[in-house]
């Protein structure tokens, strides 16, 4: 854990617990205002949340991500890069602290830990990005194996396969020198197939993953497409149906006007 995280579940645990989980319709509430391109308010929406219930780490996450989405729609890779990582250093505590708290009860100990992967995940992406490769293989790898986790608890949790299926997507596609960093440093190998299968079950069956699966899809799909243009067409189809549903979220419409990025 870093220091920031050392720091955060300290503060976490001096914290009163708010024993009232958060409302799933309050988190889907927020994450509309994220898909809809008002991201400082959503920021400020999962602020307010993740104040009122200090315990709970979903809020802390999505007001990360909607950090990360407004970055992504204003075409700029390391926007407010420092908050998210300590929104994401607080997550991660909270979750770590769900997940022991969880203990027995299979339902509680899945999304705990789904929401700790997603955390994982999201730290994985910021530290790519920096070109911080060791930080990010070792937040990746532990994303792989909390998010298993959740699934051994929970087999019909779809929202957990959006981080594995991006985790087996991207080493599939990941360069030959960078698979073979891969297998040194522990990551293993992708699989194509089963990372976009896994990624398309999310974009169907997933409650909190289900539009950001459509957007990591469609992208692959655009990406695959240099090999099969029907697949093209289709990513061009689903993001089209996204930049529909949610016209003022530029994220969306840049990919169709020729941006190169492949989501959050």
């Amino acid at each position: 854990m870093s220091v920031l995280g050392a720091f955060a579940l300290g503060a976490l645990c001096a914290l009163p617990v708010n024993a009232q989980a958060v409302d799933p319709a309050a988190l889907l509430s927020g994450q509309e205002l994220i898909y809809s391109g008002r991201f400082e308010a959503a920021r400020h929406y999962f602020g307010d949340l993740a104040a009122q219930h200090p315990s709970e780490t979903a809020p802390r996450v999505l007001e990360a991500s909607a950090l990360i989405w407004w970055g992504e729609a204003a075409g700029e890779e390391m926007f407010r890069a420092d908050t998210i990582d300590v929104l994401l250093d607080d997550a991660v505590a909270r979750g770590e602290a769900a997940v022991q708290a969880a203990g027995a009860d299979s339902a509680a100990l899945a999304q705990a830990l789904f929401w700790l992967g997603t955390a994982l995940g999201y730290h994985a992406r910021q530290a790519e990005l920096r070109g911080d490769m060791l930080a990010a293989s070792r937040h990746a790898k532990a994303m792989r194996r909390v998010l298993e986790r959740a699934l051994a608890a929970d087999a019909s949790c779809a929202d957990c396969l959006l981080g594995l299926g991006v985790y087996d997507y991207a080493l599939a596609r990941a360069g030959a020198v960078s698979r073979l960093m891969a297998r040194i440093i522990g990551l293993g190998g992708g699989q194509l197939a089963r990372g976009l299968d896994r990624i398309r079950r999310s974009a169907e069956g997933g409650v909190f993953t289900r539009w950001e699966s459509r957007w990591v899809y469609g992208n692959a799909l655009l990406r695959e497409g240099e090999r099969d243009a029907s697949l093209r067409e289709e990513g061009r189809r689903i993001i089209g149906e996204l930049a529909a549903r949610f016209p003022d979220n530029q994220a969306f419409r840049r990919i169709l006007e020729g941006g190169d990025r492949t989501g959050p």
